[in-house]
């Protein structure tokens, strides 16, 4: 399965419920991700299918260790560039939402650039 951006805002969301949760529910990934249940039906089926997540019972829904290893990544870029922005003065909302975007295109070269500049200049 290719991994595009939406495979990995779902991803990235699933982490951010099951870390505050302790697992996503369908409902709450719609609402975060601002797309109807049927949306999510439709990928949550896709990342089962591909060994990214596991589906319990109950609905509870939790990171297999290779979705686990996108979402971190993802969501590492994601705060990682929030930050980066923030400090060159960007409000945090703006910041965050174009973070999202961001983290999805920016070449792992450029992204490590960040990363060492923000390791010299930000401590």
């Amino acid at each position: 399965m290719q991994v595009n951006e939406s495979i990995e805002d779902y991803l990235e969301q699933i982490l951010i419920l099951q870390e505050k949760n302790g697992c996503a529910r369908s409902v709450e990934i719609a609402a975060e991700l601002s797309v109807t249940k049927a949306s999510v039906s439709h990928a949550t089926k896709l990342l089962r299918e591909n060994d990214y997540i596991h589906m319990a019972d109950d609905k509870c829904i939790t990171l297999t260790p290779s979705g686990r290893e996108i979402a971190e990544r993802m969501y590492q870029r994601h705060r990682t560039l929030a930050q980066f922005l923030m400090r060159l003065g960007v409000q945090e909302d703006v910041a965050f939402a174009d973070a999202c975007r961001m983290e999805h295109d920016i070449s792992a070269e450029t992204f490590a650039a960040i990363c060492r500049h923000a390791d010299k200049n930000w401590k």
